[in-house]
């Protein structure tokens, strides 16, 4: 199956991170991409590029293998749909086809984007920022109006940056929470851990480095291996040792229920970025 010819409404770093492993994975041509964004730096890393949405949509329409084929790949921020509807409504409207439209706009229900541009099929997508190095989490959802088969081509462009996990248009919030804010909590971590280092009287170049590399191969592992998470964890958890006493400071603090905590703060935040779009 070949990928249709795609418009990207955004040039932001997930658009990138989405683009450049797609056509390193040889899923994408890079002929047959064009990305609207209005910042000339960001414009600048894309092979085709315009300024606006009216021209990258004009630009699919004269490219596209058959009327109505070319795909719309929304990766503007959520806040900033109504910025662009003003240019993509009026062209999805033109024909009367109802395209696939792609989403990538965190909280903005399938509801909301027909609501604001019009008649068309969505796909909404939920990336996070690893894809940049083709270890990518993506939810996928069937929105309004889309069949198994409007997914095909999402399928294949995320699947080129990492695993994609079908999901229900309402879990998206969850997901969102889980895997899209995800690589935050990592990295939270991974700042706390370097600055205790540095406190116990390491120098920074050496608490930052043996940190990264005990993620990357906890991390590794925990991908590997066949035993959850407790058996690993456990397996490093001598009676009386050291991870012992670390784990038991974590455990008073409540940190299960801190991580909890926060996750739910990013599902409802998700829900109330939908309000704005």
């Amino acid at each position: 199956m070949s990928i249709p010819f795609l418009a990207v409404i955004g040039g932001g770093t997930m658009a990138r991170a989405i683009i450049e492993g797609a056509c390193r994975a040889g899923v994408l041509d890079p002929g047959r991409v064009v990305i609207a964004e209005p910042d000339q730096g960001r414009r600048a890393v894309f092979r085709r590029a315009v300024p606006g949405a009216g021209a990258a949509l004009d630009i699919l329409d004269e490219e596209e293998d058959l009327p109505g084929s070319g795909q719309v790949l929304l990766a503007v921020k959520p806040q900033s749909l109504g910025a662009v509807t003003s240019e993509v409504r009026p062209w999805l409207t033109l024909d009367g086809r109802e395209r696939v439209v792609m989403s990538i706009l965190a909280g903005v229900t399938s509801a909301r984007i027909v609501e604001s541009l019009g008649p068309c099929r969505v796909v909404r997508l939920m990336p996070n920022t690893p894809a940049s190095v083709g270890l990518g989490v993506t939810a996928l959802s069937l929105g309004l109006g889309a069949s198994n088969a409007d997914g095909d081509c999402a399928r294949r462009i995320f699947g080129a940056v990492g695993e994609v996990f079908e999901t229900r248009e309402e879990m998206m919030d969850a997901f969102t929470a889980l895997a899209g804010s995800g690589p935050a909590y990592l990295y939270a971590l991974a700042e706390a851990m370097t600055g205790a280092g540095v406190r116990m009287g390491l120098d920074q170049a050496t608490a930052a480095r043996a940190v990264r590399q005990t993620l990357l191969g906890g991390a590794t592992l925990l991908a590997r291996a066949a035993d959850p998470p407790q058996a690993l964890r456990a397996g490093v958890t001598s009676k009386g040792g050291t991870t012992a006493a670390a784990i038991g400071v974590l455990e008073r603090q409540g940190f299960w229920k801190l991580v909890e905590e926060a996750m739910l703060a990013a599902r409802d935040r998700g829900a109330e970025l939908s309000a704005l779009a």
